[in-house]
């Protein structure tokens, strides 16, 4: 039976509407930027066959609200198993903390991996959060969850600073902390760290 992986996407969340649209307003564009995939859009590719890779489209990433991610989160639970992976870059991680504190997972996990997420509030060019922000005094509940926590980080993020993941590392005394060079906000196409860590798993 393949083993199941679950990514949870970045996003930005703002604490008030006012706050969304002054951002709008002050976001510079560059139509003719060129993109290349990212790390999770390859992940199947990368992690082969034995794996089942689930990449939820999370509702309105770019004003994203809790309780709408929850519920879409929600609906992939029916189709998991137990010694599931859980995935969450930047806002995604920050989900995935603030759910698995704060909700009873119906199974286990094998491993869950937190990719340059946000430990708590703060001004990110206006976002600030919004609705996402939890009380981080319960995230050792995260530890009864799985025994595997890796806290992915670029010292150069300047998205979310490395100082987020010192804060969790402390938090989670049991956690894997791989302080990454140069990756900035680990945007890039591949992510070898990651996909040997959890094909690493037992």
């Amino acid at each position: 039976m393949k083993k199941q992986v679950v990514f949870i996407h970045g996003g930005e969340a703002f604490s008030s509407y006012e706050l969304f649209i002054k951002h709008l307003s002050e976001e510079a564009i560059d139509p003719f930027k060129k993109t290349s995939k990212r790390w999770h859009q390859v992940l199947p590719e990368s992690l082969g066959d034995a794996y089942e890779v689930f990449l939820p489209q999370m509702p309105n990433a770019e004003n994203a609200k809790y309780l709408e991610w929850k519920i879409w989160f929600e609906k992939y639970i029916p189709y998991l198993r137990d010694g599931v992976i859980l995935i969450g870059h930047s806002q995604g991680g920050y989900f995935l903390a603030k759910y698995l504190t704060e909700n009873t997972f119906s199974m286990s996990v094998a491993g869950l991996y937190l990719v340059a997420a946000p430990f708590e509030p703060q001004d990110f060019g206006g976002e600030d959060g919004g609705d996402f922000v939890f009380d981080t005094k319960k995230l050792e509940k995260l530890e009864s969850v799985t025994a595997h926590i890796v806290i992915f980080h670029s010292k150069d993020d300047y998205v979310v600073p490395f100082e987020h993941a010192l804060k969790y590392a402390q938090k989670l005394k049991n956690a894997s902390l791989i302080a990454l060079e140069d990756r900035i906000h680990i945007w890039q196409e591949s992510f070898p760290e990651l996909i040997e860590d959890i094909i690493g798993l037992k």
